[in-house]
């Protein structure tokens, strides 16, 4: 008999935590392994922690609402019997120093004044803690921790700014808190996404205030992170894609009563994509601190929107598929998404992602890179507008515009330049009786 951790999982590329929903036990409860303890959601998906172990419930540790950082303990199991081999819920393809699970503590900084005082967590705090006191002056030894054993979590910091302890430190303090060490300011800064004070917003009669969900705030978490740790870059190209309409208007009846499901202009443009991103591999590349790591499979990841989330599943070794391959997981992908079925090995992997920002029609954007990525390319919206040929005559065509967001840090203007143009090459050669769908 021993008692047995289970803690929270890596539920997706850069998933650095997630917020417990919902508990579906209690303690006391039996368990068997593999049976679904709790339902969780990060910014990636929402998923069930299963159990490691067949055992008792002894211990819920993590409340409901509460986000916890991966690795650290959800509850605990009494076990009766030799401890049997943890289920494993999945692993990251790429392990980046971003991306590992923050399950080491970081010494505290110490004010020059006076220390800790008793009945307070003090000594060891999470890296997240410490780059929130620090960018805020708060003396630690002031904060309640409301964590196991009293820890202060990110939480409590907030709470704390917020009730206005932050700004009696600073006009009562005589030195803030500010001499942690470089080694641990990149090391919170890369354990997880800058958190930032809620502004003050004014409320006027009439207004409406909408909560945040879990989900979207993983959502904008890690588009802040995106931004600030990746410094973007932006491109664009029209393409003529005239005969690539008139291709698959020809095509998409007969397609759809033999195939059973619609054949977009999407799965033409993933296709040229993950066909440019082979004859340029650096495009489908990650920045991972001391390396860029090339990767050899090309997962196309395709951004799929639901009413108050946007979820990335993944096209699997995109370039050895054919048009209708690519169709057909376009569809099932977008249906699971939107039927709550999309399991969290279905948005792990990508190495590109590819953004259909033209089924809004949109004709020109600015895409986030989907982190830890190298690039984010938005398809437009197609428009018939006048062209003037090479034969110096107007004609309507139909064309499209391609941009590309980039991680400077991997990429640059040349290789770029040299893909988007390689992109528009394999889209205005598809014509018919030209391109194979099958």
């Amino acid at each position: 008999m021993g008692i047995e951790k289970i803690t929270m999982p890596k539920l997706g590329e850069s998933v650095t935590e997630g917020t417990i929903e919902k508990w579906l036990v209690a303690p006391g409860d039996t368990v068997a392994k593999y049976d679904s303890l709790a339902e969780v959601t990060t910014d990636k998906v929402t998923a069930e922690i299963p159990s490691s172990f067949s055992g008792t419930i002894k211990e819920i540790i993590a409340k409901e609402g509460d986000t916890i950082e991966v690795g650290e303990t959800v509850c605990l199991i009494e076990m009766e019997g030799d401890a049997e081999e943890p289920v494993h819920v999945s692993a990251p393809t790429v392990e980046t120093p971003a991306e590992k699970p923050v399950d080491k503590q970081v010494d505290a900084p110490k004010a020059k004044t006076r220390p800790a005082t008793g009945g307070k967590a003090a000594g060891r705090f999470s890296p997240a803690v410490l780059k929130m006191s620090q960018e805020h002056g708060i003396d630690l030894s002031q904060v309640s921790g409301t964590g196991r054993e009293g820890r202060i979590t990110r939480k409590d910091i907030q709470a704390f700014i917020e009730s206005g302890g932050a700004q009696l430190q600073k006009g009562s303090q005589d030195v803030v808190v500010e001499e942690q060490t470089q080694q641990q300011v990149a090391t919170s800064e890369q354990a997880a996404p800058e958190q930032v004070a809620s502004p003050h917003v004014k409320r006027e009669n009439g207004d409406i205030e909408i909560p945040v969900t879990s989900v979207r705030r993983a959502i904008a978490n890690n588009m802040v992170r995106s931004v600030t740790e990746a410094p973007h870059a932006w491109m664009m190209i029209e393409v003529d894609v005239t005969e690539l309409v008139l291709l698959r208007d020809s095509v998409k009846k007969e397609f759809k009563e033999k195939e059973g499901f619609n054949l977009t202009y999407f799965a033409f443009f993933i296709k040229a994509i993950s066909q440019a991103l082979k004859e340029y591999p650096e495009m489908n590349s990650m920045w991972a601190g001391d390396t860029i790591v090339m990767k050899k499979d090309i997962n196309i990841s395709i951004a799929v929107a639901t009413d108050d989330a946007l979820y990335v599943p993944v096209i699997k070794k995109t370039d050895e598929k054919t048009i209708k391959g690519i169709g057909r997981e376009i569809h099932e992908l977008a249906g699971k998404v939107r039927n709550g079925k999309l399991k969290s090995t279905e948005m792990q992997g990508g190495t590109f992602t590819v953004n259909n920002t033209g089924s809004f029609g949109s004709v020109q954007s600015m895409g986030i890179i989907n982190y830890p990525q190298a690039a984010i390319l938005q398809v437009e919206s197609i428009v018939k507008r006048p062209v003037i040929m090479d034969n110096g005559m107007m004609a309507a065509r139909d064309m499209v515009n391609l941009c590309l967001s980039l991680d400077h840090r991997v990429l640059d203007g040349l290789v770029c330049g040299r893909f988007l143009a390689r992109v528009k090459e394999l889209l205005e050669g598809m014509a018919k009786d030209k391109t194979s769908l099958y």
